[in-house]
């Protein structure tokens, strides 16, 4: 297995000073060493620099004073103190500094009254290891089992470190930022939302099967955003012969940590493959599509469509401009007719320019109506060839 600076990140550093998000363990800071090898670094996990901090504010600007003009400047976990951001407003404007602001959570950061630097700083996401970076060790069955988180893909033992980064999350995530007023509370939500992966999201039954009020669980899943650990795929709401639904779906980020959250570590079964794989295909999407994630590729939007009526349901639908990709996944070698009935169904939403269906299989192949079958070599291919 190889080190972290032996799988390069394909993202691209801006010009000037940014937010760089992303879950706890996806790479942040291994990746800020590379790209800033001479950068001074100022790393808010180290308890006595943040102890200093606290007991005396000014002593972060005083520090920075020593920092050459227009110099790069990283500052690892800046959601623990939020208020440094005004010293980093400061120091961009009188010195022309420039920073690299890393985050786990950006919840403390959008509280009232945070500087969130007035457009000076661009923002940027990192998403858990991309088949383009594993190159030749990706594995489909190991992503689907373990996910691909850095800190986990090149543990020892994966299963351990998935138990471990769960506990960890709620312990330094969630409990020592003091982010629920109800630590058991929302260790029992978790496993709860990790069975709505995948799921159009119905926050009343989610609330009632974890034992919390919706208003909580509106509350918890907002945290899941914020930690970068889940996130809401809205539905299309185009005007159709008929009425779209308007709930989102849920989407863990990634596969092993969903299934980890569920205490499932042993190689998910025939029906836990289909919303794995959906799930992972759909943080491909993201992240390849975000513009916030540096790939040089932009999604006007991303959506799901399904109809209220008639049962049919497309997983995926891109929309650049006035155009949609229309995208379908099955966890199948073997297509048979029936797979295609969300995609011919969508065929009358006007600017649907392509429709595609991801499979298991080992060779690509189109349908006499146009649909194009992919297997994963062939749409990851599309995706980094920029033609998805």
């Amino acid at each position: 297995m190889m080190s972290a600076a032996n799988y390069p990140r394909l993202l691209q550093p801006p010009r000037q000073s940014f937010f760089l998000f992303g879950m706890r363990g996806v790479g942040k800071s291994t990746w800020a060493k590379l790209a800033f090898p001479a950068a001074p670094r100022f790393d808010l996990l180290d308890e006595g620099l943040y102890q200093s901090y606290l007991r005396d504010p000014r002593l972060f600007g005083r520090e920075l004073q020593r920092v050459p003009a227009g110099q790069w400047v990283v500052v690892d976990e800046v959601q623990r103190l939020p208020w440094l951001l005004n010293e980093v407003h400061r120091f961009i404007e009188e010195r022309r500094h420039r920073f690299v602001l890393l985050g786990s959570s950006a919840r403390k950061l959008k509280q009232a009254g945070t500087n969130l630097l007035a457009g000076r700083a661009l923002r940027r996401t990192m998403f858990p290891f991309l088949p383009e970076e594993l190159r030749a060790d990706f594995n489909l069955a190991e992503v689907l089992r373990f996910g691909s988180l850095p800190i986990i893909w090149q543990a020892e033992d994966k299963a351990e470190a998935l138990d471990a980064y769960v506990q960890l999350y709620l312990k330094e995530e969630i409990q020592a930022e003091a982010l629920v007023r109800s630590l058991p509370g929302f260790a029992r939500f978790l496993p709860i939302a990790a069975l709505f992966h995948g799921q159009a999201l119905n926050v009343a039954g989610l609330a009632r099967d974890a034992g919390v009020a919706r208003s909580t669980v509106a509350g918890y899943l907002d945290i899941l955003a914020d930690t970068h650990l889940a996130w809401l795929l809205p539905a299309f709401e185009g005007r159709l012969r008929v009425k779209e639904r308007k709930h989102p779906k849920l989407y863990w980020v990634d596969p092993g940590v969903v299934r980890a959250v569920k205490r499932e570590f042993h190689p998910p079964g025939a029906l836990d493959r289909g919303p794995l794989l959906e799930g992972w295909v759909a943080a491909l999407l993201r992240a390849y599509g975000d513009p916030g994630g540096g790939l040089g590729l932009r999604h006007d939007a991303l959506y799901y469509w399904a109809p209220a009526q008639g049962g049919t349901e497309v997983d995926f639908l891109i929309q650049r401009r006035d155009e949609f990709i229309a995208v379908e996944v099955k966890a199948k070698e073997a297509l048979i007719p029936r797979d295609f009935a969300g995609l011919r169904a969508i065929a009358e939403l006007k600017g649907v320019r392509r429709r595609l269906i991801v499979f298991l299989g080992d060779r690509s192949f189109q349908t006499e109506d146009g649909v194009e079958a992919l297997t994963i070599r062939d749409f990851l291919r599309e995706l980094e060839t920029q033609r998805i």
